[in-house]
């Protein structure tokens, strides 16, 4: 009895892994998560579908019943896939997760994918490493409120890139904390929305300024993160895999909805 662990990656069904998807071609039941591209569902065929996903301030399912419903599936007979976007070990319980499922004697698989936290940044040409720039890079949640302040609290790294996960609502306790604990108003700083999707969207500026930033109406309901460094000021000169970058006079960038790969 087992049960599969997979990362669907950033959005664009095209970053899944090959691993990822023959998986879900096998398995006869998935449990998916918010935000998973529906052609990423299509290649689990005929397979029972089940949405467990969780979206800030909205009625889900627990993480108690999320992991059960597994267990009880997996001794049934089932072949289980547990869908989940990004990476699971990226702030994608699936720490937890498979924990349960070791204390219910199950095998567990676990099928990495590639992190938003990477790929994010990433869509809109900014790496989170850089040779002379960026040294390393650190992964933040932004929720619960003030979990990353241990982590500002110790002080600026300039050869650092510093990410923050679900941080749109906290844009204004992130930047007031950085600025408490030593960090530059002047500090590049970047918002990313929806990235490797079609209604990606991108703001890259200044931390001092990232409070007051306006998100399209239209695109609010996108996941976000923030990121903060110098390697947000590198010149744009990458082309995005969802299409062209844009880069606007007020630092916004966003991705055209056309689909330029046809013409590739």
């Amino acid at each position: 009895m087992k049960v599969t662990l997979v990362g669907a990656g950033p959005g664009d069904p095209d970053l899944l892994t090959v691993r990822a998807a023959r998986a879900l071609a096998s398995c006869d039941l998935v449990l998916y998560d918010a935000l998973v591209d529906p052609r990423v569902l299509e290649l689990a065929g005929t397979a029972a579908r089940f949405y467990v996903g969780k979206r800030a301030g909205r009625p889900s399912i627990t993480q108690e019943e999320i992991s059960a419903l597994m267990v009880r599936a997996a001794r049934a007979g089932r072949r289980v896939v547990r869908l989940k976007c990004g990476d699971p070990f990226v702030f994608g319980r699936g720490g937890e997760e498979a924990l349960a499922l070791a204390a219910a004697g199950l095998e567990v698989e676990i099928v990495p994918g590639i992190s938003t936290a990477i790929a994010g940044p990433g869509a809109f040409g900014i790496p989170v490493s850089h040779r002379g720039v960026a040294s390393g890079f650190v992964v933040l949640s932004a929720e619960p409120a003030q979990s990353y302040v241990s982590v500002l609290a110790s002080g600026p790294h300039p050869s650092l890139t510093y990410v923050f996960m679900m941080a749109l609502g906290r844009r204004a306790e992130i930047t007031r904390t950085a600025l408490t604990h030593g960090f530059s108003a002047m500090l590049p700083a970047a918002i990313v929305l929806g990235a490797h999707t079609s209604r990606a969207w991108a703001w890259k500026g200044t931390l001092g300024d990232l409070p007051q930033v306006e998100l399209p109406v239209d695109r609010r309901d996108l996941p976000g993160l923030v990121v903060l460094g110098e390697v947000v000021a590198l010149p744009t000169q990458l082309v995005s895999a969802d299409g062209t970058l844009v880069t606007m006079d007020d630092g916004t960038t966003s991705v055209p909805k056309e689909d330029l790969r046809e013409y590739a």
